[in-house]
């Protein structure tokens, strides 16, 4: 009897796992969860445009993306506004964007340069200048090689930046090397990545545009990322 109840859990964890990998493969579906990797709230008709297909595909997409838990849907006033439904799914799609690049044919990268620079990947900094961060908390011993731990003087090097570190405040990760899908490296990921993305808006670091996922450096961001982190950013 306990093999067969053993069984019957497996069975049932297989078809979730088939029904969530279903979810990913429209590429519809996959055009709009990629969209709303910017951690911003969308408009249906923003999502339709986004995956070039009608308002009443778009709905039925969004209808499944919230059956499964992908997405969840805000209303605000006349509008219903869609958002990822939390750092899980905004972390399954990113490493799923790292093992399609991987496994994929080598070929010419086509991102846009500005997207490459410097973008937001849900709630923390992607790109070449996220990379280089990485680089240079695990040069300076700030960060383990696999980006899992941030070590004691790690914590102590960033306190006294004033960067506050909620560590153990959250279920998630508080640090993991998210591998970046056009640099094919690691950058900050988790509680880690959020704060310092956080940090770097708080301190007029960084510029974000609405409806944009580009990441643009103001001349103190510029400055300050040489001085305090010895990243050279080209403007």
């Amino acid at each position: 009897m306990a093999s067969v109840m053993l069984n019957d859990e497996e069975g049932d964890l297989e078809s979730r796992m088939a029904l969530t990998a279903a979810v990913m493969a429209d590429k519809s579906r996959s055009r709009m969860l990629c969209a709303l990797m910017d951690g911003r709230a969308w408009t249906a008709t923003e999502l339709s445009a986004v995956a070039d297909v009608s308002a009443s595909t778009a709905s039925a997409h969004l209808a499944r993306l919230c059956e499964q838990r992908f997405v969840v849907a805000l209303a605000q006033g006349r509008h219903r506004y869609f958002h990822l439904a939390g750092t899980e799914i905004a972390e399954l799609l990113e490493r799923l964007m790292g093992v399609a690049w991987a496994t994929s044919t080598p070929r010419k990268i086509t991102t846009p340069l500005s997207l490459r620079h410097a973008r937001t990947c849900y709630d923390h900094l992607a790109g070449e200048v996220a990379v280089m961060l990485f680089d240079t908390l695990v040069s300076r011993q700030w960060l383990t090689s696999d980006g899992e731990t941030l070590t004691k003087l790690g914590q102590e090097m960033l306190t006294e930046m004033g960067i506050v570190l909620a560590v153990g405040s959250s279920r998630r990760k508080f640090s993991c090397g998210c591998l970046d899908w056009s640099e094919r490296r690691y950058h900050p990921g988790g509680v880690l990545g959020a704060t310092l993305l956080r940090w770097f808006s708080e301190q007029k670091w960084i510029k974000t545009q609405s409806g944009s996922r580009h990441v643009t450096f103001t001349p103190l961001g510029i400055r300050k990322l040489q001085t305090e982190f010895g990243i050279k950013v080209v403007r």
